[in-house]
């Protein structure tokens, strides 16, 4: 099962604070209606296949081919330009996902991939739902509401570190926050006299960054060693302090790591980046929970 940041095999999430606020019960009652294990599972096997299709059609090294690879990959052509590279690492997604025995980790070259896959997938699966929606609960995904590829990435995926330096095309506000952040020192190191190079290596430990994406901001394709999928045994508790209400260090009493970031969705999903900066602002200097 591939690794994201939270468990996406939990299948009832609950908030202890959903009691109180509507609106959060509300959030948590939409996700609860989610299968995120089957959601990835369909959307890098849609992108498996219609790129396979792609390369049989009209070969690798075709102008068709290469022109789909762009419009369906923008986040991961730049770093993962080959065809047969890209298929590779979707045939290994779909396999490692499927597995019951072990997390599989991703680096940020797949991480690239699988964010492609599933904003071209959710396009596709969200019409279904609004004029086909007897087509999309075959899929078993999400009890027929449609799917929030913002709101989903901003809870699941570790960072958005692959596309610093980067527009992003959704408002993803707190990883943009951060890509912001890093894209700035990165400036300012230059501004200093440091070599690009130089200023990669102090935002990659200023900023605890995937070694991997030090590589892909060089512009470096993807090699053999970023293909590699990092797995350890199903066993290893590796949410343990995600979920647990005691590491939550500065948090709300009996609230989690998992409970702070749903809460925190539950005010930003559905936000422009000026109305989630407004809710930041205002939570930050009243000092509400956020």
């Amino acid at each position: 099962m591939l690794a994201f940041a939270k468990d996406i095999t939990l299948k009832h999430l609950e908030h202890p604070e959903e009691s109180k606020v509507p609106k959060l019960k509300e959030y948590m009652e939409y996700h609860r209606k989610l299968d995120s294990e089957k959601l990835v599972y369909h959307a890098l096997d849609h992108a498996k296949t219609y790129l396979q299709k792609n390369i049989h059609d009209f070969g690798e090294d075709s102008e068709q081919t290469r022109d789909y690879v762009q419009k369906a990959f923008p986040s991961a052509a730049p770093v993962v330009p080959k065809p047969d590279t890209l298929l590779l690492m979707l045939r290994k997604l779909v396999n490692a996902h499927n597995s019951t025995n072990n997390w599989y980790r991703m680096n940020a070259y797949y991480y690239a991939v699988v964010y492609d896959a599933l904003d071209r997938f959710l396009k596709i699966y969200n019409r279904l739902v609004r004029e086909k929606p007897d087509k999309a609960r075959e899929y078993g995904i999400s009890d027929g509401v449609e799917i929030d590829f913002d709101d989903w990435v901003q809870l699941y995926f570790q960072d958005l570190d692959f596309l610093v330096g980067r527009p992003l095309p959704y408002v993803h506000y707190t990883f943009k926050k951060r890509n912001e952040a890093i894209q700035r020192r990165i400036e300012q190191a230059q501004a200093q006299g440091k070599t690009r190079e130089e200023a990669l290596q102090d935002v990659k430990q200023e900023f605890e960054m995937d070694p991997a994406v030090v590589n892909l901001l060089r512009g470096r394709a993807a090699g053999s060693k970023d293909l590699e999928l990092f797995y350890t045994s199903r066993e290893n508790p590796i949410y343990e302090t995600i979920y647990e209400a005691d590491s939550a260090e500065g948090f709300m009493d009996g609230e989690s790591l998992a409970d702070h970031s749903f809460f925190l969705g539950h005010q930003l999903k559905g936000l422009n980046e000026e109305e989630a900066e407004s809710i930041m602002k205002e939570a930050m200097s009243s000092g509400k929970k956020m």
